[in-house]
Order: structure tokens, then sequence, then C-alpha cells
């Protein structure tokens, strides 16, 4: 007998719905506003905090709800955390899983001159993710439902913005992943990456909406000229008020072995920027919550320079997500 993830009374696996709250049993997904925060236990300084969240030797607060959150599911999980010279964290994640059927995950990054780019990040990231979710469970096409999601998620992200403020509207950038038992479907708006890590090797498969990416594709700059360059991650596409967004680019490919899907944001791949940066730090034989963790810490360890989300979907090729 299991229990229900809602209240706790006794349900069977059989059971689509809990009788007693109505729960969807076949569905399981983050909360809706992003998971709750792994509270620190101690201040930086080491002192204790009080039940007002001061801390009793220096002062100082204790660090918001966003500067780190974790969350678990079964064969997915993620991570999101401030980073050490950011203020906020105005990354987001959302991800779930469809009993049976697949799973279904999105992370943001909200674009930092923009107002209120959490906000920005977390509605993108709400919004796509149940239109996702509900398409694992009716089998949808996933490439369309991709679309639809993103452009639900763009147009969610538009409201935000004040009248004549266009210059600032909320804005944040998009990579989502639809998984079921024999492909999976990568969509993705702006600069936030997905990886492929098989037992031999990774592979990238998106490419960065960045005026850098533009130009060497144009063969105007090199890879390495790009990344040095000052305006490397200036944005060509992202969600918001301002954005034209059409639809975002996809890719669908068939799971044929295991292994691992990694949706990060420019947080984790500023520090392994290329596919083999990735299998190097990568580790070995652990649940998905102990690899985005330990891909977070490396980011951390790195220099922390901005938001750091990484989430980490386990593929059993050909044999269900």
């Amino acid at each position: 007998m299991e229990s229900c993830p809602e209240c706790a009374s006794a349900v069977s696996p059989q059971d689509r719905f809990c009788e007693e709250c109505g729960r969807n049993l076949r569905v399981q997904r983050t909360p809706v506003g992003g998971p709750e925060a792994v509270a620190d236990a101690r201040c930086a300084c080491g002192g204790g905090f009080d039940a007002d969240g001061f801390c009793g030797r220096c002062g100082r607060d204790r660090p918001p709800a966003r500067d780190r959150v974790e969350y678990v599911l079964p064969g997915l999980a993620g991570v999101s955390d401030r980073g050490r010279r950011r203020q906020r964290n105005e990354d987001s994640m959302a991800f779930g899983r469809v009993r049976g059927r697949g799973v279904a995950a999105v992370v943001c990054d909200g674009v930092a001159s923009s107002e209120r780019a959490e906000q920005a990040s977390q509605v993108a990231v709400d919004t796509a993710v149940d239109l996702l979710l509900t398409a694992v469970q009716s089998g949808a096409d996933p490439e369309e439902a991709t679309g639809d999601a993103a452009l639900a998620a763009d147009a969610a992200v538009g409201r935000l913005a004040r009248p004549g403020a266009e210059e600032v509207a909320p804005s944040c950038t998009f990579v989502s992943a639809v998984v079921t038992d024999e492909s999976a479907t990568v969509g993705w708006v702006g600069d936030s990456r997905a990886y492929l890590v098989g037992e031999s090797g990774a592979a990238r498969l998106t490419t960065d909406d960045t005026w850098a990416a533009q130009l060497v594709a144009e063969g105007v700059l090199t890879e390495e000229e790009a990344l040095t360059d000052r305006r490397a991650h200036v944005l060509s596409r992202w969600l918001g008020a301002d954005s034209a967004l059409d639809a975002p680019q996809a890719v669908t490919f068939r799971l044929e072995t295991p292994g691992l899907l990694v949706l990060c944001s420019d947080g984790l791949w500023n520090y392994l920027p290329e596919p083999e940066d990735l299998w190097a730090v990568l580790p070995r034989g652990v649940a998905p919550v102990e690899v985005a963790r330990e891909l977070v810490e490396v980011a951390l360890k790195a220099g922390g320079h901005d938001n750091i989300t990484v989430v980490v979907v386990q593929l059993r090729g050909g044999h269900g997500a």
C-alpha cells in the first residue's frame, strides 16, 4: 500500500485519484511558485539564526527562500543556487512526471537587466510545465506541445510588463524537455542549455540564441573569440513582452541506451562550456539529485559568479523515463 503525497491517506498503485483529497496520483510535479528552500542551519559567520531569522552573532538575516532550493521526484531532480556573487536567485525550475508515461522539465534564467527577473522565470516554468505534463498524460505530439508551452510561457511573462516600461520588461531564457518511453524532445529560447550524457560521453543538444553564437555560425568569429568578447552573452531571443517570439527551437531524438539528460542555466555551463568538460566532472552511479548537487558544487567552487540551476533526468533507453 502507498500513501497520497498530499494528505498521506492510504492509496493503491491502481488508484488514479486520492479518495480523501482528490489529488491526481498519476501526476507529480514541483510546487507552483517553486520548491521550498533548503534551510540554512547556520549563518555564513558560524552563528545560529533565532526565531525571527536573524543571526545571533553578526545580526545578518537568514538568506531569502530562493537562495537554495532542491526537489526530488522518482527518476529526476533539480537544484537551484544563488551562487556567490548575485544578490538574489533569478533562476527557476519546474518539473514533474506522469506515472507510466514520462516526464517534463523546464529551466528558465531571469534576465538580470530586466525588472522582476525572478518572477518572470518562475511564471514561465510553472506555465510551461503544466502544459507539457498535460501533453505527456494525453500522448500529444511532444514538439507541438513544446512550442505551445514556450509560447504560453512567453505570453505569461509578457503580462508582467508595466505599460511604458518595455525596455526593462520582465524577461527570461527557456529550456525544456519532454521524455517518454522511447524519445526525448528538447526545446529552447535563449542560452540555457541541455546536454545528453551517455555511458561513453556527452553531447550538447542546444545552440545558444546569442549574439556570439550567431556570429560564430556566420563564420565572423571563432568559438574562442566569441567566448572572450564582452557581448558574448547578449541574447538574440528570449521570453517576455518585447520578445516577438514565434516558436522555440526544438530537437527530438530516440532513447537507445541509458543515460542522463541535463538542463541547466549559464551559471553552470559558463564553467563547463564543452560537453567533454561536463563529462569529466559528472559523478557516476549516483541518483539524479546527487548529480545535480555535484554540478552546482563544481560551479560554486569555480567562483559561482551567476545563479546556478541544474535539472537531471534519468534516461532508461527504451525502457521508460
